[in-house]
């Protein structure tokens, strides 16, 4: 949605009112409301200063929506400029210089500010730039439904028009590699997400007793949520009636259905958390092994002493580095789910479709009563306002929701917790990143959900 506003370059004033009463539709903070207007207002003057010489003076004011991104355009004919420039006025002045250049040099800082904000382009002799307002979380969620919606259509009317030979080329040698590349990408940022997080997290407190009584805490209230999930997902997946009219050809004729049994001890699996060798967790991706070794330097780097700062501020440094690589990865998701959800449906066509999609609407009721759940434990243990905590922490869920990934929104979770809802980030600083590994209700909602819907397909 675009709504435009011309004016003469003597009605700046008359531009800032229209941008005004444009971000109190979306309800913008005061604040941010404040700074927008400053930034307009800066480059506007900016714009006007290197316009035409024309004695048809107009500047045009968009209001632009996209996708929950709100954005102010600006634009003024005139030749292009190095509009960058304009953001190193506020450098390398002297007390001298700011008596004559002092509007220039606090525009210059102000828009240096922002300058991630802002995007200059010059077209058809039209100075323009667009201001971000607002950045919206649901973008990557927006992406990835448009694409999974766009293959289905795609897929659905390739394998009517096409023959089958092209159709098994295009997906195994394009849309089977761009899914595994991103696949492997994922996987090879996983450890070390893991294991610099956890170890980054110890060196938020000042000694042993403190992690011990909020990691003890954290623990038990996360097996006790991954028990809930568990019965929720198997009792989702044991009443539904998936398998019912359901005409492909899963039977066990299919196939050979395996009556093998595996023994599980606990004890094994306890034993199995201490690895005999430091790297090798790395590159299985042991998560419980590498939790572990996580865990053992993360404690010896805060006994450490002084010297231990040095140790402790590259495990950050190198922490914050692969979090950003995993939002870099993730930012190619849509593309991946196109070519994911358009190969499923030229390999197997939309009769083995129908099944998928009737299971994923199982796991994602079964996500809802878990939504349910958390809230009942906020009314019960936290005395909070389920209200206030989802429009607070809405967007970081949406954002979990369209990526898939904890560890993928672990900066914008952390972010959230301190900014807006006042967590200590000695507790999320713990909680989060163990969460993000061993806390993993959806999954067991999953598991459960899959495992038995399978078997039923499957006349197990």
């Amino acid at each position: 949605m675009v709504i435009k506003e011309s004016v003469d370059f003597s009605g700046i004033e008359k531009a800032l009112d229209f941008i005004d009463v444009q971000l109190d539709k979306i309800r913008l903070e005061k604040k941010e409301k404040a700074r927008a207007r400053l930034l307009c207002e800066e480059v506007m003057s900016s714009l006007i200063s290197h316009a035409q010489v024309s004695s048809e003076k107009n500047m045009v004011v968009r209001m632009r929506k996209w996708l929950g991104d709100t954005s102010v355009e600006i634009s003024v004919p005139g030749s292009a400029y190095d509009f960058s420039k304009s953001l190193e006025l506020g450098t390398g002045f002297t007390s001298d210089e700011i008596d004559s250049d002092t509007e220039d040099a606090i525009r210059g800082i102000i828009l240096r500010s922002f300058a991630s904000d802002l995007k200059y382009h010059n077209q058809t002799g039209v100075n323009s730039v667009r201001l971000t307002v607002v950045r919206s979380n649901k973008k990557q969620l927006y992406y990835t439904l448009s694409a999974m919606l766009l293959a289905l259509v795609l897929g659905l009317a390739m394998k009517t028009i096409c023959p089958e030979s092209i159709t098994d080329v295009l997906s195994s040698n394009i849309l089977s590699p761009i899914k595994t590349m991103f696949m492997n990408s994922l996987k090879m940022v996983v450890a070390p997400v893991v294991f610099f997080s956890i170890i980054s997290a110890f060196g938020q407190f000042g000694n042993l007793s403190e992690i011990g009584k909020i990691g003890a805490k954290v623990l038990v209230l996360y097996l006790f949520t991954t028990v809930i999930a568990t019965f929720v997902g198997i009792s989702i997946g044991y009443i539904s009636d998936i398998a019912r009219d359901t005409s492909i050809a899963l039977a066990p004729s299919s196939g050979t259905v395996s009556s093998q049994t595996f023994n599980i001890s606990i004890v094994d699996m306890i034993v199995s958390i201490v690895p005999n060798n430091f790297i090798a967790p790395f590159f299985e991706s042991n998560m419980l092994q590498l939790i572990f070794i996580a865990t053992l330097c993360g404690i010896a780097s805060s006994m450490i002493g002084s010297e231990g700062k040095t140790i402790t501020n590259f495990f950050v440094g190198a922490n914050e580095l692969f979090l950003k690589i995993t939002t870099i990865i993730i930012k190619v998701m849509p593309i991946a789910v196109f070519c994911s959800i358009l190969s499923l449906v030229l390999t197997t066509g939309i009769a083995t479709l129908l099944p998928v999609l009737k299971i994923c609407g199982l796991f994602v009721f079964g996500l809802i009563i878990m939504m349910a759940i958390y809230i009942l434990f906020l009314l019960l243990f936290s005395r909070l306002n389920p209200i206030f905590f989802v429009k607070k922490y809405g967007p970081v869920m949406l954002e979990v929701a369209s990526t898939a990934s904890s560890n993928a929104s672990l900066p914008l979770n952390m972010s959230t917790c301190e900014k807006k809802l006042g967590i200590s980030s000695r507790v999320y600083s713990l909680s989060l990143p163990l969460g993000a590994t061993m806390n993993m209700d959806g999954t067991c909602v999953y598991l459960g959900v899959i495992a038995l819907a399978l078997a039923k397909l499957y006349g197990v």
